[in-house]
């Protein structure tokens, strides 16, 4: 597996397909088993690029304090480098969204299209999940904790169905980092730097979803001067996932549809 060298760390990432470069960023804590099939359907049409988030996958380096979603996108481009890719589109799921933000608005030259999924703006805008969510988040370590986190992702009929794929969702992050990756997703804050991304956007969000409320895929429509918003109906957050052929389908279309230019 390849590995990138970013400011003293080992990012690893998977390549695979052929055609536009696309790198996919992957939620708070989660590893690349979250894009399981996902990858696949992509690959078909794109030379994929998974990056194993710090503290996630095959990534390798010392603990690194006061993470930042900034530290993330710069790792992200550090595997564009090592790739030989100048440019290319981005999908970004949840925190990954964030972090696509933050790599959209610093270095808009390495970025073609923008997918932000399940994502929100963060920040004083953000619109916040219902209280009642941010206690099973809390008590996810949990048997019961976990059980909630899975049907905040997966409908429970599709979580029992597929009990593998809904493991990929807890977090795999060491316990450290599980800390630096909430830090970062919770300290981000794009609202000032969406109106500066001009690469074309596609907004996909589940419109059931209580981890991250739909409102907030609507405000980053809005902020984004060239985007465009798809609500999945009856997806919760893991919509990639249990409704994964709408979902890849739309990402596809929206890869390889000529953008609309800029009024």
């Amino acid at each position: 597996m390849p590995v990138a060298a970013s400011e003293g760390f080992g990012v690893a990432y998977e390549r695979a397909g052929s055609g536009p470069p696309l790198l996919l960023l992957s939620g708070q804590s989660l590893g690349p088993g979250t894009w399981a099939g996902v990858r696949d359907d992509l690959a078909a049409h794109a030379e994929v690029l998974l990056v194993h988030t710090r503290g996630t996958g095959d990534s390798r380096g010392p603990v690194t304090p006061a993470c930042t979603t900034e530290l993330f996108a710069r790792d992200a481009v550090a595997v564009l480098d090592d790739a030989g890719v100048g440019r290319a589109d981005v999908y970004g799921f949840s925190m990954g969204g964030r972090v696509a933000q933050a790599l959209a608005a610093g270095s808009p030259g390495r970025v073609r299209r923008l997918v932000l999924g399940a994502t929100g703006p963060g920040g004083a805008h953000e619109v916040p999940r219902a209280a009642a969510v941010t206690e099973a988040l809390r008590r996810s370590a949990t048997d019961a904790g976990r059980r909630a986190l899975a049907n905040l992702f997966f409908s429970p009929a599709f979580a029992a169905a597929h009990p593998a794929l809904a493991a990929e969702f807890a977090p795999s992050a060491a316990g450290r980092w599980q800390r630096e990756h909430h830090a970062a997703s919770t300290a981000h804050d794009g609202w000032d730097l969406l109106p500066a991304i001009t690469a074309p956007a596609l907004v996909l969000h589940g419109a059931d979803d209580a981890l991250t409320p739909p409102g907030n895929a609507e405000l980053l429509a809005s902020r984004l001067p060239r985007a465009r918003l798809h609500l999945v109906e009856g997806g919760r957050h893991g919509y990639l996932q249990e409704f994964r052929r709408e979902a890849s389908r739309v990402v596809r279309e929206f890869l390889t549809t000529p953008a609309p230019t800029l009024p």
